[in-house]
C-alpha cells in the first residue's frame, strides 16, 4: 500500500491539448482562476480538451475526485489521443475509489494512455502499483526502476518515485539498492544554473511566508514567482536551463498551453539547444 499513499504526488504534471484560448480568458482575471471560472470557460465548449483538463486538474487539486475523473472524460471526447489525458483520468478514477485501490476503470484508462504512448510516466508508475497490489512486488520495482532510468533529472516526480521503491523494498525485505543505481547508469546529473546565467530562486524569507497563508493564496505566490522567472528569462534568452525550469513551473501550475509557449520561445533563443529543449519538454508533457 505504500506505492498508493505516495501515488498523490508521484507524478507532478498535467497536459492540456487543444484550444487554450477559453483558459487564457479565464487566466487574464486578477488572480488564480476559480473553480467556477474554469467551469463557466469549459462549459463554453463541450469539445475544448484544453479548457476541461484545466478544470479536471483544479478539482484534483483540491480533492474532489469524482468531479476531476468526469472533467477528464469530458476532455477526451474533444481528444481521445492525448495519452496525458488518459493517465489523468486514471489517476482521478483511482484517487475517488474509496474501497478498491486499483478499480478495473483506472486500470483501463492507465492502458488506453500505455497503448498510446508508452512512454507515459503516469501510467507506467501507476501499472506498476497494481503489480505491487497484486503481490508481485519484484516485478513493481522492476517497473519502478525503469520508469527511473528514463526520468529526466530534476523531473517532478523523481523524488516521489525514489520513495516509493526504497520503502516498498523495505516493507517487502527486498533490496533495491542495486536496482536504484542500474537505473542511474548513464543518466546525467541534473542540470545546474552557472554562475553567470543563475536565476534565483525564492528566498528562505519567500518560503516561509508562503507556508502560513492559504492555498489559494500560495498558488498567488508562486505564480508571481514564475511570472518573475519567465521576465528574467525574456531578458537574458540564452539560458536552456532556466527555459526547463520555466516549463517544470508552468505544468506545475496546470499552464501547459505557457509552457509549450516556453518551449517555442526556449528553442528559438537557443537553437543549439533545441533537442535537449525539446526531450526535456516531452519529458515533462509540454504539448
Amino acid at each position: 500500500m505504500a506505492a498508493v499513499v505516495l501515488a498523490g504526488g508521484a507524478i507532478g504534471y498535467r497536459v492540456l491539448s487543444g484550444d487554450p484560448s477559453e483558459v487564457a480568458e479565464v487566466a487574464t482575471a486578477e488572480g488564480p482562476p476559480t473553480l467556477e471560472s474554469l467551469r463557466a470557460a469549459a462549459e463554453k465548449d463541450p469539445l475544448n480538451a484544453g479548457a476541461w483538463q484545466e478544470l479536471g486538474f483544479a478539482y484534483y487539486e483540491s480533492g474532489q475526485f469524482e468531479d476531476a475523473a468526469k472533467a477528464y472524460r469530458q476532455a477526451i471526447e474533444g481528444d481521445d489521443t492525448n495519452a496525458v489525458l488518459w493517465s489523468s483520468l486514471g489517476e482521478a478514477r483511482l484517487m475517488a475509489s474509496e474501497s478498491d485501490p486499483m478499480p478495473n476503470a483506472a486500470v483501463t484508462a492507465f492502458e488506453k494512455a500505455i497503448g498510446l504512448d508508452p512512454t507515459d510516466a503516469r501510467a507506467r508508475y501507476f501499472l506498476a502499483v497494481k503489480k505491487d497490489l497484486e503481490g508481485d512486488h519484484q516485478g513493481a520495482i522492476n517497473d519502478w526502476a525503469a520508469l527511473l532510468k528514463d526520468t529526466p533529472p530534476g523531473a517532478p516526480w523523481e523524488a516521489n518515485l525514489r520513495q516509493t521503491i526504497v520503502q516498498v523494498g523495505k516493507i517487502n525485505n527486498i533490496a533495491v539498492d542495486s536496482a536504484i543505481a542500474k537505473a542511474d547508469e548513464g543518466r546525467p546529473a541534473a542540470p545546474q544554473l552557472t554562475a553567470g546565467n543563475a536565476i534565483p530562486g525564492p528566498s528562505q524569507e519567500q518560503i516561509a511566508a508562503a507556508s502560513a497563508i492559504s492555498p489559494t493564496d500560495q498558488r498567488g505566490m508562486a505564480e508571481g514567482m514564475v511570472e518573475s522567472l519567465d521576465g528574467k528569462l525574456r531578458a537574458n534568452p540564452n539560458n536552456p536551463d532556466g527555459w526547463v525550469m520555466l516549463m517544470r513551473s508552468r505544468m506545475t501550475l496546470g499552464q501547459p498551453d505557457k509552457a509549450s509557449q516556453a518551449l517555442k520561445d526556449a528553442v528559438a533563443a537557443n537553437p543549439d539547444d533545441a533537442e535537449r529543449l525539446k526531450r526535456e519538454a516531452a519529458a515533462l508533457g509540454v504539448p
